[in-house]
């Protein structure tokens, strides 16, 4: 029982990200937590501040906005206090050129207690640097631009 509401809890944060809404992913957030996107680019690093982690998404709106997640699995283990659940996803998006562009990926989820304290996105990000080196080229504002961390 516990899994299936965990799955579905989770299943609800992508569908407000693919509504352009990240409050309820930062109102999910432990007081101590990471929010870390692999790769160097300007959606990778690791955050460890609210403030930091909503920037980032702000950021991925302006640069994706239509971003938009098809979950294809989400597997939970362990229990409350000890809980990680595994999205396996695919995801499209047009950037702010027009051109759609679709990635691949997990987000891993380390929970406790109800609340997130560690996301791990895991993007392929030969695909995303590619996403994102056209978006600079059309001149994108922050499609290079440093990561956010802290």
């Amino acid at each position: 029982m516990y899994h299936a509401i965990v799955r579905r809890v989770v299943a609800g944060l992508f569908d407000a990200v693919n509504r352009g809404d990240a409050q309820p992913v930062l109102d999910g957030f432990a007081p101590r937590f990471e929010h870390i996107f692999l790769g160097a680019s300007a959606l990778g690093g690791r955050r460890t501040t609210l403030g930091q982690t909503s920037s980032w998404y702000a950021r991925l709106y302006r640069l994706l906005p239509d971003i938009h997640f098809d979950i294809d699995r989400i597997t939970v283990s362990c229990t409350p206090w000890n809980t990680l659940a595994v999205v396996e996803w695919r995801e499209r998006n047009s950037g702010t050129d027009g051109v759609v562009t679709t990635n691949q990926g997990i987000h891993a989820v380390h929970i406790r207690w109800g609340k997130m304290t560690r996301l791990i996105i895991c993007p392929d990000t030969t695909l995303l640097v590619a996403t994102l080196d056209r978006l600079a080229r059309a001149g994108v504002e922050g499609a290079h631009a440093p990561m956010i961390e802290g």
